[in-house]
């Protein structure tokens, strides 16, 4: 660490030019703040067509692909994908003149919802711009921010890119190590932490981080004076020294395809690779992959969206962040803790009109209503169970039909309606998910409570969502069509269609930092973004994910057995599963490890012992009395144990071959979870981890096959 708080070292730019001000913030974020309007001038000067026509393409001799931070890339311009490049400047610029005085931003201030513009939100990205300069920021280096969703994470980001950075987002659950890991790697400058736990982090692994020059904590003071640790309002007076003139020679110089952003894979697979996504990878995708989406521009109707989800992921980033720039939407933050209970008040007082969750979330939602129905009302229950009960029958047999019989109507008036505005989905017309499957039961929940779940189909290497679900392009269980403008093609393809994904367009991802051979296997000679992901078309382009390559299991007799059918087939067959992992690679046969369906501890997020209320169903339908997993597993309650294995054999008669039959399980002692190892931050499976965790469970069902 740095010895002293003087001067940072200056990097792009020789500043000390004062400038006149005018104050024209009106939240507490922008009191105190001195936001000069004079910076609007230069946005609009920097947006004209002559400064447009400069940031377009390099010559066309450049590869598809780079692994250095400061590369260019050939950017995918082709007949059916022709627009014109631009830069996260100018996607601002833009909207800066459509959306100026639009609310962008909505937070909650010792319990009051307060707002910014977008013209106090660009203010402000200039302003953090130049403050990160002033603190030694230097071109194709990052800015890594370490905290939850909020106003300073936005405009923390925009400003490291208007500086000429790169931003990346780190996983506020990452251990020190985990930090070092990226921190190291992404070349960080600058580092932005929102509490005294993440700025703990931090400062214990400074000395392994050469490039770190400074440390930005937000949300919390930090607890005493410490060099080269600032706070946000310093950030933002250092911000004051630097000159408009020099910001904009930087944002001038800045081309589409260059590095803007960094998203780093989960590492389930090994350390995590670092996506490097262009300026033109994020301003084509926020606006193409969005309307694909359906999501409107504001001047149509303002759209509002509660963030919650990690931003250091792909899809939060995109759909949150970019796409609310580039169509003016009003970006509302949830609490620090709205994945343990608090979530559900946000979306209340928000009424979001698009909302996006993995399904992890949507279960969770699902199982609170289940909770709620169990201990209501005999009345309310049957008018709840009656209203579910026709309205998905109405969605199944006529899905594309707005003609709604009465009886389906009066179910949603009567209940329906209610139990939506309760959620806080009264005016949500589009509820996305992504990231992980979906189980069937989950979808079919929803549709019974009239609210469609859209999928999207993509990964970080596609800057998010490659093919889309609308209220136009909508097939259950599958992933939307192909983004227009983008392309797919399967190979390797066997009798039943189901073939490798591979994809190509705008999306597609510049290269892993620093890691050519991953690159390599990545991206093929064409320029095909292989994505190990399998799965098949349908006549009308509809994509249904079967699996992953690297997941199929090959037996010990050869047989190739994609586990997911498989698996989701034992849990539509057991209400009472919650995971279901198959294995049987280089094995004999089949086996499998599951857990139960338990609650969640409110503050923690752990799995409790305790079993949800449908899981107490399933245990009382079977003529058991359990209600916790230490009483089924501990006990080996004979019912339930007996139920299971009457399910895995309805699954085996419905299996392909005796191959795909499962021989042997077991029931786990706690569910699966992110602290325990098994999942990673967007809930997927780590089935590496699980395998190494749980070896003697699985070594002990071949064990017996050999006595």
């Amino acid at each position: 660490m740095p010895d002293s708080r003087a001067a940072p070292q200056e990097s792009l730019l020789d500043a000390s030019l004062g400038t006149t001000q005018e104050n024209v913030g009106t939240s507490s974020l922008t009191d105190g703040q001195t936001l000069s309007k004079e910076p609007l001038s230069h946005a609009l000067k920097l947006s004209t067509p002559e400064k447009v026509k400069d940031a377009q393409l390099n010559p066309p001799e450049e590869a598809l692909w780079t692994t250095r931070a400061d590369g260019r890339v050939r950017l995918r311009i082709d007949p059916i994908c022709s627009q014109t490049p631009r830069t996260v400047h100018q996607m601002f610029s833009t909207t800066l003149d459509k959306y100026g005085d639009l609310s962008a931003m909505g937070f909650k201030r010792q319990g009051t919802w307060e707002h910014i513009s977008y013209t106090q939100y660009y203010l402000l990205a200039r302003k953090a711009a130049k403050g990160f300069l002033k603190l030694g920021l230097e071109r194709a280096h990052s800015v890594a921010i370490l905290a939850f969703n909020s106003p300073e994470w936005f405009f923390s980001a925009v400003g490291a890119v208007f500086g000429g950075g790169i931003i990346t987002g780190i996983y506020t659950t990452s251990s020190p190590e985990a930090c070092q890991y990226i921190a190291y790697d992404c070349r960080a400058n600058i580092i932005v932490v929102d509490t005294q736990k993440q700025l703990e982090k931090i400062l214990k692994i400074w000395k392994h981080l050469p490039h770190l020059k400074a440390v930005v904590i937000y949300r919390e003071a930090p607890p005493m004076r410490m060099p080269s640790v600032y706070t946000m309002e310093e950030l933002m007076e250092l911000g004051n020294e630097v000159p408009e003139e020099a910001l904009d020679v930087i944002i001038n110089a800045q081309k589409p395809n260059q590095c803007c952003a960094l998203v780093y894979t989960s590492g389930t697979t090994g350390n995590p690779k670092g996506v490097m996504l262009s300026q033109d990878n994020i301003t084509w995708t926020a606006r193409y992959g969005s309307q694909a989406g359906d999501i409107q521009p504001a001047e149509i109707q303002q759209e509002v969206v509660v963030s919650y989800l990690p931003l250091s992921h792909i899809a939060a980033q995109i759909y949150d962040l970019w796409t609310g720039i580039q169509w003016g939407a009003q970006v509302c933050f949830a609490e620090p803790d709205a994945l343990k209970g608090s979530l559900v008040n946000t979306l209340r007082e928000v009424e979001p009109t698009s909302h996006m969750g993995v399904p992890r979330v949507w279960e969770k939602i699902m199982e609170q209503i289940q909770e709620v129905a169990a201990q209501s009302g005999f009345i309310w229950r049957k008018m709840l169970l009656w209203a579910m009960s026709v309205t998905l029958e109405q969605n199944l047999t006529c899905p594309s039909s707005d003609l709604k019989p009465f009886t389906t109507r009066l179910a949603d008036y009567l209940v329906l309606a209610k139990v939506r505005q309760a959620l806080g989905f009264a005016k949500c017309q589009k509820n996305f998910y992504g990231a992980a499957p979906m189980t069937a039961e989950t979808q079919h929940f929803f549709l019974g409570l009239n609210i469609r779940l859209y999928a999207g189909y993509g990964l970080s290497e596609t800057s998010g969502p490659h093919f889309m679900s609308s209220p136009y392009n909508y097939r259950l269980y599958s992933s939307g069509k192909v983004v227009p403008g983008c392309q797919v093609k399967l190979v390797n393809e066997d009798e039943e269609g189901i073939g490798e994904i591979c994809l190509w367009g705008r999306t597609i991802f510049m290269g892993y930092l620093n890691m050519e051979d991953k690159t390599c296997e990545a991206i093929d000679a064409e320029g095909w973004l292989h994505t190990g992901d399998t799965g098949r078309l349908d006549a009308d382009g509809f994509l249904y994910i079967t699996g992953r390559l690297k997941e199929l299991i090959i037996t010990a007799g050869g047989e190739n057995v994609p586990p997911v059918p498989i698996e989701e087939a034992v849990k539509t067959e057991l209400p009472i599963i919650r995971n279901a992992m198959l294995i049987g690679d280089q094995r004999k046969f089949l086996s499998m490890l599951l857990t139960l369906k338990c609650t969640l501890d409110p503050d923690t997020f752990e799995p409790t012992d305790n079993l949800t209320e449908q899981a107490v169903e399933f245990c009382q339908r079977v003529g058991s009395k359990a209600t916790t997993v230490s009483e089924v597993v501990g006990k080996k309650d004979e019912a339930v144990y007996q139920a299971i294995e009457e399910g895995i054999q309805r699954v085996n008669m419905n299996a392909a071959a005796r191959p795909y039959h499962i021989q042997k399980w077991a029931i786990l002692e706690k569910d699966f979870s992110i602290s325990g190892g098994e999942l990673g931050p967007t809930m997927k499976l780590k089935r590496l981890a699980v395998l190494e965790k749980y070896k003697d469970v699985i070594d002990s069902f071949y064990q017996e096959q050999k006595k």
